[in-house]
């Protein structure tokens, strides 16, 4: 299970960004989050097409099949999205990975349970 923003583990921040600008000024080491896909799926195609690792923030299954076929790395939603998705994401064997946003640790283990490829902290995100 991936776990970002866990004070134990170490992980990449994830950053909002908003333009191509926002995107070029980002450090290597983030990775760029989008959000929504539906406002933002033109800087998805520019992140896919200049091999930037990225994260897209989803809210429909649709939102998350165009997210796997757009190249993002990760797509975060809430917890009830994320039990729907990952069946689909695995039986198609997505390249993207199910983050489900949390506030707190005690939702860990709901999440592994319900099988999700992870979860990352609000605290996580800058």
């Amino acid at each position: 299970m991936i776990l970002i923003g866990h004070p134990w583990i170490k992980s990449p921040e994830f950053c909002r960004v908003y333009s191509e600008e926002d995107i070029k000024t980002s450090k290597p080491e983030q990775v760029v989050l989008l959000e929504p896909l539906v406002d933002s799926h033109k800087l998805a195609q520019y992140c896919q097409e200049n091999q930037i690792t990225y994260a897209v923030v989803v809210s429909s299954l649709d939102d998350a099949i165009y997210a796997n076929a757009l190249g993002a790395a990760y797509m975060i939603c809430d917890e009830d999205m994320g039990l729907m998705v990952q069946p689909v994401a695995q039986e198609y064997l997505f390249d993207t990975k199910v983050l489900v946003l949390i506030q707190n640790e005690k939702e860990i283990s709901k999440i592994a349970r319900g099988g999700v490829d992870g979860v990352i902290f609000a605290r996580a995100i800058c």
